[in-house]
């Protein structure tokens, strides 16, 4: 039998929407796959100076195995990108393409195989685009989180996550305060990542708005 194939929308907790590219999926529904996703562990640890080199390593990866031409800049941001900066054990990435139908369609069927989650994303709200590709990868033994893969073009507004990591890597205090804004959140929301991410927003977009002044993007 043909195995069954999903393709849709949903809203986590009538606050964020994922939509979920059609992909081959004879275990999870869409809904169970959606709900597994967002109600797992949320769990900060003390910086570990390793995370760079896993972000080079997976870098490596990604240029060795996907298509020529179609993947240009990529990036490390997010808190373990920050040194010394506490966060969640995910190496996050930012990725600039060329062109996201194309990425669609010749870069997922490639990160699904080697058993990434991918997700089609809004960067607005619920359903607000443009939309992006984002892939998880998991450690193959244990099933946990390892990296955040953010693929995007290069007009995107996502690239001023690049301007709010450099923020908090030359100012230390705000660096401090979003770490326990953080351990905070993961206190409050241990199982519940759309709230642990929208208690951090209001803090992000003060930051990068900061940052912009700082290095004259505003």
């Amino acid at each position: 039998m043909e195995p069954v194939q999903f393709s849709g929308a949903i809203n986590l907790s009538g606050t964020s929407l994922l939509v979920v590219s059609p992909q081959r999926c004879n275990i999870e529904s869409l809904e169970q796959r959606i709900q597994r996703v967002a109600r797992e562990d949320v769990a900060i640890t003390p910086y570990n100076p390793n995370w760079p080199f896993l972000f080079r390593q997976e870098k490596e990866h990604l240029l060795s195995c996907l298509p020529h031409g179609l993947i240009r800049r990529i990036e490390h941001f997010g808190s373990t990108a920050v040194p010394g900066l506490a966060a969640k054990p995910i190496v996050d990435m930012l990725v600039e393409v060329a062109d996201l139908q194309t990425t669609r369609s010749q870069v997922v069927p490639i990160l699904e195989g080697q058993g990434y989650d991918y997700f089609w994303r809004p960067t607005q709200g619920e359903d607000g685009p443009p939309f992006y590709a984002f892939f998880i990868k998991r450690h193959p033994q244990s099933g946990t989180r390892t990296h955040h893969i953010h693929m995007v073009e290069a007009d995107f507004e996502t690239w001023d996550r690049l301007l709010f990591r450099d923020y908090l890597i030359e100012h230390p205090q705000a660096a401090r305060e979003y770490e326990s804004l953080k351990v905070h959140l993961a206190s409050a929301h241990p199982n519940d990542r759309v709230a642990y991410t929208e208690g951090k927003t209001e803090f992000v977009v003060r930051m990068t708005q900061q940052a912009k002044r700082f290095y004259g993007k505003a």
